[in-house]
C-alpha cells in the first residue's frame, strides 16, 4: 500500500479508537416542561403589571419551543418576541446590550441578519450553559418587556438552584482587612457561581465612561469627593470587554457630586462616568447581575 494511504488509514483507526468522551460533551437542555414553567412564571408576572405581552421561549439553537400571547396584545408581538429570544441565545447576551450599543452609535449592527436588537430578550443560563432564551414584546414598555422575560427565566434558574450545594459560609472581614482592600483597590468578595460581587474600590483620578450590559452597580461612598455623571450618550463607544462598553466621556446625562456616605444605584445598561475625582476616593461597589 502507498505510504500516504497507510498514514491515512492509521489516522482513521486512531480516531475510531479514541474514547467517546473525548469527542462529545454533555450539557443541560431546556425541556418542554421547563419552557412551560417559563411561560407560566412570565405570564403570572405580566398580569401584575400591564397584563399584556407575548412570551416566546426558544431552545439553545434558537428554535421556538413555546409561545403565549396575552389578550389585548398586538398580533406582531409574536414575531418580535421570537426574534428577541433568538437574538439573546444566538449572541449569548441580553438584547438590552445591543439596543444600548446601537443607540450609542454602533449602528452598522442593524445590518446583521436574523437580529432583533430590542430590549426584552434574555438568555436562560443553567450551570454556566445557555439552555434557551425568553423574549417578550407588547408589555407597557421596553423595561417591562425585560422584567417579564427575566421573571420567566428565573423559573428555570430557580428550580435548578434548588439542587445546588448549600450556600457558601458567611464571610467576615475585620476593619484592618477592609482598610487594606481600600488601600490597593480591588475585589473584596467574589460571588463565584452567584450573581453578585463586592468591590473595595479606589480612585485617584477620573476615568473612562462605561456601560455594563449585565451588572447593576450599587455604590456607597466611603470617603473622598467625585463628580459622577449618569445617563446620556457615550462619546466614541467601543466594546473592550465582554458585556462592557467604554467611551471617552458622556454627552448629556445628569451630573452629581458624590461625598462620604452617599449611595447611588446604576442599573445595567446605563452610561456612567467618574468625570472628576479628588482623591483618594474610596467606595464600595456591590455588583448584581
Amino acid at each position: 500500500m502507498h505510504p500516504r494511504l497507510l498514514l491515512a488509514a492509521g489516522l482513521a483507526l486512531a480516531t475510531l479508537g479514541a474514547p467517546a468522551t473525548a469527542q462529545v460533551t454533555t450539557r443541560p437542555t431546556l425541556t418542554l416542561e421547563g419552557a412551560r414553567n417559563v411561560l407560566a412564571a412570565a405570564t403570572a408576572f405580566a398580569r401584575t403589571r400591564a397584563g399584556t405581552g407575548v412570551i416566546a421561549v426558544v431552545d439553545d439553537g434558537g428554535n421556538l419551543v413555546a409561545l403565549e400571547r396575552l389578550d389585548g396584545t398586538f398580533a406582531a408581538g409574536a414575531q418580535v418576541s421570537i426574534g428577541k429570544a433568538r437574538t439573546a441565545v444566538m449572541f449569548r447576551k441580553p438584547t438590552r446590550f445591543f439596543e444600548e450599543l446601537i443607540r450609542n452609535g454602533r449602528t452598522p449592527m442593524i445590518a446583521l441578519a436574523d437580529f432583533t436588537p430590542l430590549i426584552g430578550g434574555v438568555p436562560i443560563v443553567v450551570d454556566g450553559q445557555i439552555v434557551g432564551g425568553v423574549g417578550v414584546s407588547g408589555a407597557a414598555s421596553a423595561a417591562e418587556d425585560e422584567e417579564v422575560a427575566i421573571a420567566g427565566a428565573a423559573a428555570v434558574i430557580g428550580q435548578e438552584r434548588a439542587g445546588m450545594p448549600p450556600a457558601p459560609e458567611v464571610r467576615y472581614f475585620t476593619r484592618d482587612e477592609v482598610s487594606q482592600a481600600f488601600a490597593r483597590g480591588g475585589v473584596l468578595v467574589d460571588g463565584v457561581g452567584r450573581n453578585y460581587m463586592v468591590h473595595a474600590s479606589r480612585r485617584e483620578r477620573g476615568g473612562q465612561a462605561e456601560v455594563h450590559a449585565l451588572d447593576t452597580d450599587v455604590i456607597y461612598v466611603q470617603d473622598g469627593y467625585a463628580t459622577f455623571v449618569t445617563g446620556g450618550t457615550l462619546a466614541n463607544p467601543r466594546a473592550l470587554e465582554a458585556n462592557e462598553v467604554r467611551g471617552d466621556s458622556i454627552v448629556g446625562g445628569v451630573t452629581r457630586r458624590l461625598v462620604k456616605g452617599d449611595v447611588i444605584t446604576v442599573p445595567n445598561g446605563t452610561p456612567h462616568w467618574f468625570r472628576e475625582v479628588r482623591g483618594p476616593f474610596t467606595y464600595y461597589v456591590v455588583k448584581v447581575k
